[in-house]
């Protein structure tokens, strides 16, 4: 059935190109808020599931992209393992293939590495209705680039994402969350001066007058980091962490635009009105205003980062930081290599693509 699936959808994209018709890629729709809204025919991934390999001593797990993550994680925790960059689900139909086209990381992020970072290979369907294997013991993409990773983020624009390899961690032997009492200044400092030590962090976020600090490693190390950093032991860690990851923080359930401001970890705070939310150690900053556009990016760039309107928007606009030329020249460019007729999401990214 699985054999027949894969042939089936390979069937799907040889009738559109035939046609000329664009596909809408689906999985889950944990994520349809994400981008701006693609249009074409659907095409549906959720049957197309299953682990393929695990192998625990090696690391290493292969998937069919329409795998309920969370069976992923399941079969990965039975061994005390799991996905370093703690991807969020943003609903129980997330599947593997989706987490990978968002290419979106949790809490952990800073301190483990992005979701790009542990793709190991892929396979795909391109835009020529051709079957192609990347990554891995297989090939790098000829002309040099990663193309394995390069899947990370795409929202399926580049092709249909159908296995992914990836490589997989132990989970900690200990974990801990420490808070204390701070201004959002005192807490950006707090987080860049600690950054620069080594120390177990896993995850630094900031919220409501609170600095938020997890360690995770083994118990004589984090207990060590504990006693030099000082603080208040936070007891309901688990379910924090999670709310963080899932948006169901109570930051995350107002109805107003949500921005997510991409900046470096050590950038002063923004001069812009509205609720913030500093995650992974001041990197990411969320922000909760209905200012225009064009003054909360130019605010974010000033400081040498970017922004993006994550939920509340139209699905219309430029979703995300518009790209300079040059670099929206070399998005155009992969997408005519990988999808010549342009028939996978298009307009998901940026309207050019």
């Amino acid at each position: 059935m699985d054999a027949d699936h894969s042939a089936a959808l390979l069937a799907s994209v040889q009738e559109a190109l035939a046609q000329k018709i664009p596909l809408r890629i689906a999985g889950g729709n944990s994520k349809a808020f994400y981008g701006r809204q693609p249009a074409g025919k659907p095409l549906s991934m959720a049957d197309h599931r299953g682990i393929l390999r695990y192998e625990p001593g090696e690391l290493v797990i292969t998937a069919r992209a329409g795998t309920p993550l969370s069976e992923i994680e399941a079969a990965l925790d039975a061994h005390r393992q799991m996905l370093p960059f703690e991807p969020p689900h943003f609903g129980p139909g997330a599947t593997l293939g989706g987490t990978i086209a968002c290419g979106l990381s949790g809490p952990r992020r800073p301190y483990a590495g992005a979701a790009r970072d542990f793709v190991l290979g892929v396979k795909i369907i391109n835009g020529r209705g051709e079957v192609l294997k990347f990554g891995g013991e297989v090939m790098k993409n000829v002309a040099g680039f990663d193309a394995a990773r390069l899947m990370t983020g795409a929202l399926g624009t580049l092709g249909i994402l159908l296995e992914i390899s990836l490589k997989v961690a132990p989970k900690p032997h200990h974990e801990v969350t420490l808070t204390r009492s701070c201004s959002a200044q005192q807490a950006l400092e707090t987080m860049t001066a600690l950054a620069r030590q080594p120390l177990p962090l896993s995850a630094a976020c900031f919220s409501n007058d609170t600095l938020y600090l997890r360690l995770s490693g083994s118990e004589s190390g984090v207990r060590a980091a504990r006693e030099k950093i000082g603080g208040d032991l936070f007891s309901d860690q688990t379910s924090f962490w999670r709310q963080v990851r899932e948006h169901t923080h109570d930051f995350f359930k107002s109805g107003t635009l949500l921005w997510r401001l991409s900046l470096p970890p050590a950038a002063p705070l923004l001069s812009l009105p509205g609720l913030w939310f500093i995650d992974w150690g001041g990197a990411q900053r969320w922000l909760r205003n209905p200012l225009p556009a064009d003054v909360i990016r130019a605010t974010a760039v000033k400081l040498g980062g970017h922004a993006m309107l994550f939920r509340g928007g139209e699905h219309t606009g430029s979703v995300f930081h518009p790209l300079p030329p040059a670099l929206l020249a070399l998005h155009k460019r992969l997408k005519n290599v990988f999808d010549p007729q342009g028939i996978f999401n298009p307009g998901r990214l940026y309207a050019e693509l």
